[in-house]
């Protein structure tokens, strides 16, 4: 062994801890390929200190390191990838890190190549195998244990991410644009958190494309999970601040483009995103008195589930209040949820209950032959407003204006907020709203938005509140006209 291969061997034990340290030794910075640059960038050097804060803690080194990185364009999340992935492979034996972007071609054409090329640049480039799918240690009886691998993710093939196990060492997750990678693969890599006694780094980078998903709940649903940072790329060296300033100009400082591409913030509503957040969230906010809601009809929507990871919603809206009745895996038994639905019914003396005809057929057999007043609502029935394709389209639309008008929504269910801001519109060039199908949104790595399909359906007709009497032990029900967005 040469001087100079122990000297790096020694640099690589004292760095076990410490990737800011290996960061501003394992290259050549000022020379060649990094002759405009004399280290890592800044906020490079912050992310490293924050790893190197968790493994300095003993009380912190074994727990889960989860960072989260939202930022504009050419801040150099890629480089950042890279120093990290050779950090780990250089200075733990056997390390194992899994690596995915939001597409296969983004995986294979930037984040891959980016990477091998600050492994070839390395100090300890002839340690490592660098190749396209992967980078393996040289050492024939290591290679399969001491590697990363650059693996496309697929919703419906996650195995690729379960049982990334490394007990006593290190394992690194990164994943790059990660606004567009499915919520499923992100519960999968979560299984990659559960080993005892090792080190666990999971970082994830992209552009705040998107107002829903795990990406952009790592900075408020599960922010406390999280370490985040969010990146202006005008902040950064080397980004053209030129073009940077150009949008600006166009555009204004607080437009979503701005946001998105130059300041590392969600949009207010992404470009094609149905229900804004801004007004998801201020009807989660919204506090309502009884008085406000109480003299208006209470109607009730019933969404089925479509397939057996979908759940069966029942929603009750009554004017501007509304709340979840029941959430409950699908149930085939048609009779047994009719018997939920007639309890409910009763239970808050509602004026209508409108179910979805798709898988609702049988449910309202059964309320027939209860003797109960139940409406089939088709999805892609003929709309009363021609500006919208369809009868879904047409309620969420009429939903879209009662959260604007004041609708208010239970601030603790998280899943009606996400199912709100989760519908994307399809482009017409009739000009027509069309929302996309719950199948597309699973394609986009989202749940079926079935709560928002149950409260949409108390829009789907006009409802009588009606007056309860009753005259010798008999019930009589008189229908009063009433507008059903009030």
């Amino acid at each position: 062994m040469t001087d100079a291969e122990a000297e790096i061997i020694d640099l690589a034990a004292e760095c076990q801890f410490d990737p800011l340290a290996w960061s501003e030794s394992a290259w050549d910075w000022g020379e060649g390929e990094l002759s405009d640059y004399a280290g890592p960038r800044d906020w490079q050097s912050d992310i490293f200190g924050q790893i190197k804060a968790h493994l300095d803690d003993p009380v912190t080194r074994f727990q889960p390191l989860q960072v989260a990185v939202a930022s504009g364009h050419g801040i150099g999340k890629s480089a950042c990838m890279g120093m990290i992935s050779n950090w780990a492979m250089s200075c733990w034996d056997d390390a194992k890190i899994v690596t995915t972007a939001n597409t296969d071609g983004q995986l294979r054409t930037k984040t891959a190549p980016e990477i091998g090329k600050w492994f070839r640049m390395s100090i300890t480039s002839h340690w490592f195998d660098v190749q396209a799918t992967s980078i393996k240690s040289r050492d024939p009886t290591r290679g399969e244990s001491w590697r990363q691998d650059f693996i496309p993710w697929s919703e419906h093939n996650t195995e690729a991410f379960a049982g990334l196990h490394n007990k006593g060492r290190i394992i690194l997750v990164l994943f790059d644009e990660a606004s567009k990678i499915a919520d499923k693969v992100w519960e999968v890599a979560e299984g990659a958190l559960t080993d005892e006694g090792t080190v666990i780094i999971w970082i994830v980078f992209g552009n705040p494309t998107r107002n829903s998903g795990r990406f952009r709940e790592c900075f408020r649903r599960f922010r406390h999970r999280w370490v985040q940072r969010q990146i202006d790329s005008r902040t950064v060296p080397g980004t053209n601040k030129t073009f940077l300033q150009r949008l600006v100009d166009d555009h204004g400082e607080d437009s979503d483009i701005v946001k998105i591409r130059v300041r590392g913030q969600f949009p207010s509503q992404s470009a094609m995103q149905f229900i804004s957040a801004t007004d998801a969230d201020s009807a989660r906010d919204r506090h309502l008195r009884p008085e406000q809601y109480r003299f208006a009809p209470k109607i009730i929507g019933v969404d089925p589930a479509w397939t057996g990871d979908d759940s069966l919603e029942i929603v009750l809206r009554q004017g501007l209040f509304s709340k979840s009745l029941a959430s409950l895996p699908r149930n085939d038994n048609d009779v047994h949820v009719a018997n939920l639905i007639a309890r409910l019914e009763d239970e808050h003396q509602a004026d209508a209950v409108f179910i979805d005809a798709g898988y609702g057929t049988g449910i309202k057999s059964a309320g027939d032959v209860m003797g109960r007043s139940w409406r089939l609502i088709w999805f892609s029935g003929k709309p009363i407003d021609p500006g919208y394709v369809n009868k879904r389209a047409e309620m969420w639309g009429t939903m879209k204006r009662w959260l604007k008008d004041g609708g208010a929504i239970d601030p603790s269910d998280e899943d009606i907020y996400q199912d709100l801001i989760g519908p994307e519109t399809v482009p017409r060039l009739d000009g027509k709203v069309l929302l996309e199908s719950k199948e597309d949104m699973k394609e986009r790595g989202l749940p079926s938005p079935n709560k928002g399909d149950a409260l949409a359906l108390t829009f789907a007709e006009p409802v009588g509140k009606r007056v309860r009497q009753v005259h010798g032990g008999n019930h009589h029900q008189v229908a009063v006209d009433y507008n059903p967005l009030g």
